[in-house]
């Protein structure tokens, strides 16, 4: 048989641990879960991928793996674009974004694993990348947090080497928004950038107003002031505020960027690797961000983001959580403020076995 047939495609959740639940302007998280994608080539070869699944949607989900499963299977490794036109087309009647997406993307990202161990390299060379070093800041600030638990999670990011850290607003208040800036600005210092994050929790005037009364503290970025759609209302807040705005980890395609672009209407494109589709989907994204000229900074995971930094120019930064760090056995190294590229084969890292339960599908 062809080396290059999957022949197998598992499923698995893994958990990071919770002392209580956390909550952003639009969510409240009870627990920070996984899925992992473990696909196996006909030569024993075997890809991971994993995406952030948190508590949502649990059946949804099930079913959506179970049909990229059944399209995946004796589909070549190498093929990755035929593959995701082949998942395109038969969700194209439910719709190829969504849920649908995501199960793409979980399995495009093993495949390109496997295809990189396969051939005994790092996904960035296998890209026509160079290894580089990329700036990371630490995120967080949780709105569920006290004023002490905040200033913790924000002044332990420094003393750890990062320059810049990123903050939940999105209050009910506008005054508790503007005191947790306050408080980090005071306690992480003056040289440290500093970005808020509304999450799609506020209307125009909120936005604008939080906007104006946070810019002393030199806030570097506002992310997700509006909901992902209102194109028009985030064309007004650039025009009327001297903050950069950024959005773009809720999108499934390019739209929302073009159509910002086109408006002046953002300054950094933020693509989510998940519910692009996977690598190609978010290459693509990079490429038209190159285009307008804005810088990418993308959602949430640093082990893809930091790869694909690596033969991206444009990337100027990647985000950093530590939850999947004890589940996996090479976390992404930190230092200086800046994360390290992996030399080791594929995306450079393994789920630990022990950390891992099989999913039903």
């Amino acid at each position: 048989m062809n080396k290059l047939i999957i022949t197998a495609l598992d499923f698995f959740e893994a958990e990071s641990p919770l002392r209580r639940p956390i909550a952003d302007a639009t969510h409240e998280i009870p627990a920070i879960r996984f899925i992992v994608a473990r696909l196996t080539l006909a030569d024993g070869t075997i890809g991971e991928g994993y995406l952030l699944a948190f508590h949502f949607s649990p059946q949804a989900i099930r079913g959506a793996l179970a049909d990229v499963r059944a399209l995946a299977l004796g589909h070549a490794v190498d093929a990755t674009r035929q593959f995701d036109r082949t998942c395109d087309q038969a969700f194209e009647y439910f719709g190829d974004t969504g849920l649908q997406r995501w199960a793409r993307g979980i399995v495009n990202i093993a495949m390109w694993d496997a295809r990189a161990r396969q051939a005994g390299v790092p996904v960035w060379q296998l890209l026509g990348g160079q290894a580089r070093r990329v700036p990371a800041y630490g995120s967080g600030g949780w709105l569920s947090y006290s004023l002490e638990e905040l200033l913790a999670e924000a002044t332990g990011y420094v003393r750890r080497g990062f320059t810049a850290v990123k903050l939940k607003v999105g209050s009910p208040e506008l005054g508790r928004d503007v005191e947790r800036v306050a408080k980090v600005r005071e306690g992480v210092g003056p040289n440290v950038r500093l970005m808020i994050d509304a999450n799609q929790g506020l209307d125009y005037p909120a936005a604008l107003e939080l906007a104006r009364q946070v810019e002393p503290y030199g806030i570097r970025w506002f992310e997700e002031p509006l909901p992902h759609t209102d194109f028009a209302g985030y064309a007004a807040l650039r025009k009327n505020t001297r903050l950069a705005l950024a959005m773009g980890e809720r999108e499934y395609d390019v739209v929302a960027l073009r159509e910002l672009a086109s408006r002046r209407a953002l300054d950094l494109w933020q693509p989510d690797i998940l519910r692009l589709g996977g690598v190609e989907g978010w290459l693509d994204s990079a490429a038209m961000a190159a285009t307008h000229q804005l810088p990418v900074l993308p959602h949430f995971y640093k082990e893809y983001d930091l790869t694909l930094a690596c033969a991206t120019p444009s990337v100027q930064g990647v985000e950093s959580f530590d939850w999947v760090d004890p589940l996996i056995d090479r976390p992404v190294r930190i230092e200086g403020g800046h994360a390290c590229p992996s030399d080791e084969p594929g995306w450079g890292f393994r789920f630990k076995d022990g950390s891992l339960r099989e999913l039903k599908t």
